[in-house]
Parts: C-alpha cells; structure tokens; sequence
C-alpha cells in the first residue's frame, strides 16, 4: 500500500542525503561520463518523486535508483544521438555492475564510491586535481567548500575540477579499484581527500552549523573501507585519527550550536567507544603524518579534566612539523607552545608565521594571535586580530565566537 506523500517526501530526503552519492558513484562507473551521471542522478530523484508517491518506496531505494538513472541516461544519449554507437559497451557496463551487484553480499569490499575514489585518484591526474575532484564528484563538496579547503579561489578549484573530468574521460581511467600492486602509489592521495572530508565535517568551512556530521561520517566509512581493503599504517593512524576527533563532537557545541572551546567541554560527553578503538588504532600505527595527528588527540582523550600533558602535545607537533612541514602545523605547534610556556611564546611563533606572508587570509591564525595577546592583557591589539579574524570568518558558530570575544574585550 502506498506511504501518505508526507511520508514519501521524509524518506525520499533522507535517501538523498544517506545515497545520492553511492548512486551517483554507480551511475559514472556505468556511464564512464560525469556530466551524464549527475544528470541521470537528478532524474533519477525526480522519477522518484513522481513514482514512490502511488507506487510505494521499494524495498531497495538505492538500486532503484541506478536503475531508473540508467534508463534516464539511455533516453538523453537517445537524444543526442550517440546511443547507437555506444549500446555495445553500454551492454557491458551493465553487465558488469549487474555482475557486482549480485556478488556484493559475498564480496569483502565492494564500493562503488570507492572505486570512484581510486579513479578520481589516478597518477595520471595531477596532485591538486586529484583530491579537487575527489571531493566534488565522490563527496559531493561544493566547488566553495573545496576553495574553502584548499585557501584557493572557486573558479581556480573550478579550474582543476573540468580539467580532471577531461583528463580521466579523454585518457579512459577505468572506474575500478586498483590492483595489489598500484594501491600504495594512489593510496595517498585518496587518504588526503578522505581527510579533507573529514575536516570539513568536523569544522565546516562556512554556513550555520560548526559540524557536519554527514561528512565526518561519510569519512569515516571510507576510512574503514581503505583499512580493510589496504591495512597501510598512514591507513590506520588516519582512521585512528578521525575517530578520535569524532568522539568529541557532542560537546563541541552548545544545544544552540555555539562553540565550545575544548578547556571548557563536558568530557562526559566524549564518546568513550570511539576513543577506546581509535586509542587501540594508535598503538598499531608507526609514526606518520597521521599517526601522530592521532596521538595528539588520544593525549586531549586520555585527559579525564582539563589535564592535557600540553608537553607531550608539543613534542608530537616537533615530530608532526619534522615529517609535515606547513604553516598550519606550525600554527597548531604554536597554540601547544603557548599552552605549554604561555601566550607570550605562542604570540612570537604565529607573529612569525604571519610575517613571513603565511596563512595573512587564514581567519585562525588571526584568532589564536588575538587570544594570546587578550591573555597578555594587550587589549587594543587584541581587539585588531580579533577583528582581523572576523572579517575573515565564514562560519556563523566562529563569528558568533570572536564577537563574543570582541565584546568582552
């Protein structure tokens, strides 16, 4: 019997937000053409809307949806004429996901988004087009959540975005996992871009929430996959890491949305079952970039108060600066050292980051410059960074935060 529409319009936004992706990663291996994809995805929603109301929602959404997708794509390339000389290699896309499909239940791994992921990944592919499309095509990022990311501009990330669909569509990169022998090479890149996703989800670049718990936890997914499928140490130490930072989101924010600094988070509230596995994650992994951004946050977990050993904090961000060398790690270095020697030390570090040119549009460098010179009681020139920072900001959580501050100043 059919749903009330009300309740059809609930579940069809919900399988928006939980397998558009996955659709749409299963529509491009299909296809082999982005732009036709997206298209077909659209669609595919749209027939949804149309359908589920009298038809009732299928017991499978997801691959009702790359079917009706499918079938919406044959009817464009109809259309505009290419469909004749295409039907054979169509034929046998579809037979190979109808292949995979079945097996999926049987398969270790077997993820459509990931194998778009690896593609997207390519060596072919320059370094910065790699994640860039990785995180417009896989994740569904806006190309001004990508800038945001990369502290470039939208149209430069515009710009690697088409060039990497060309690049994959005119050198014919397969949409497939690689085999046992490529994975290392391109396990790089696909760990930054599941990181970056991370970011974004833990610290949205801009908008009203501080969080987007649907891109954490869609980084945290693939994380598991790339673990199970390559059990790389940088693998592990990014997993490790993702889920130690995740353990804290419930109180990273107030009910309001408003943020909580972590000196004054309930750690009640912490997750204390993803700080047991990512802690037991770190104990496996050797020191790598990831690795020990993952011990710096199991040491703010194995603080039961306001305890933070900030000396081991700081020590990890040496090694940290050692293996990774960046204005942000030296931002984040700077913040431990103040931490740890106070804000005076803290001031001299980010006073020599900005005057070097590094990170002058970067809003928390601006913050954390402010806040040391509030705690030095520096009030005008606090004032200037905090303002700084503000103008620079582009989450309402953050700007809400630093005209806190400007007001208590």
């Amino acid at each position: 019997m059919p749903s009330p529409p009300a309740d059809v319009r609930a579940v069809l936004d919900a399988t928006y937000r939980t397998e558009a992706r996955r659709v749409f990663a299963s529509l491009v291996r299909l296809m082999r053409d982005f732009d036709l994809a997206e298209e077909a995805l659209h669609d595919a929603f749209a027939a949804a809307v149309e359908r589920w109301p009298t038809e009732g929602v299928p017991d499978n959404a997801r691959a009702w949806l790359v079917s009706a997708g499918r079938f919406k794509a044959v009817d464009t390339l109809r259309r505009r004429g290419k469909f004749a000389e295409l039907q054979p290699e169509l034929a046998g896309r579809l037979a190979q996901v109808a292949g995979a499909n079945a097996a999926r239940a049987d398969a270790a791994i077997e993820d459509d988004r990931l194998r778009l992921a690896f593609a997207c990944c390519h060596p072919a592919l320059d370094p910065a087009v790699r994640v860039a499309l990785t995180l417009r095509e896989v994740c569904g990022l806006t190309t001004d959540e990508i800038a945001a990311a990369f502290l470039t501009s939208p149209a430069t990330m515009a710009q690697r975005i088409v060039r990497g669909k060309a690049k994959i569509r005119d050198a014919g990169i397969p949409f497939a996992l690689p085999s046992a022998a490529e994975l290392p090479e391109r396990l790089g890149s696909v760990l930054a871009v599941v990181y970056l996703v991370f970011s974004e989800g833990y610290s949205a670049s801009a908008g009203a929430a501080a969080t987007r718990a649907d891109l954490s936890g869609e980084a945290i997914r693939l994380g598991r996959l790339i673990v199970e499928l390559l059990p790389d140490p940088e693998a592990v130490g990014l997993l490790a890491l993702m889920l130690l930072q995740e353990s804290r989101r419930r109180a990273r924010t107030t009910p309001a949305g408003d943020i909580v600094l972590l000196d004054e988070q309930n750690r009640a509230a912490w997750d204390a079952g993803l700080i047991a596995e990512g802690r037991a994650l770190v104990a496996r992994a050797p020191a790598g970039p990831y690795a020990v951004q993952a011990a710096i946050a199991a040491e703010h977990a194995a603080a039961a108060t306001d305890s933070t050993d900030w000396a081991r904090v700081a020590a990890h961000y040496d090694v940290l600066l050692a293996l990774n060398p960046s204005p942000v790690v030296e931002l984040n270095r700077a913040v431990a050292v103040a931490m740890r020697d106070g804000p005076a030390a803290g001031l001299a570090l980010v006073d020599g980051i900005l005057g070097r040119g590094d990170l002058t549009d970067y809003h928390l460098a601006h913050a954390a410059r402010a806040d040391f010179l509030r705690r030095l009681n520096r009030t005008d020139e606090a004032r200037s960074a905090y303002e700084r920072a503000l103008a620079l900001a582009r989450q309402e959580p953050e700007r809400r935060f630093l005209l806190k501050r400007l007001n208590q100043l």
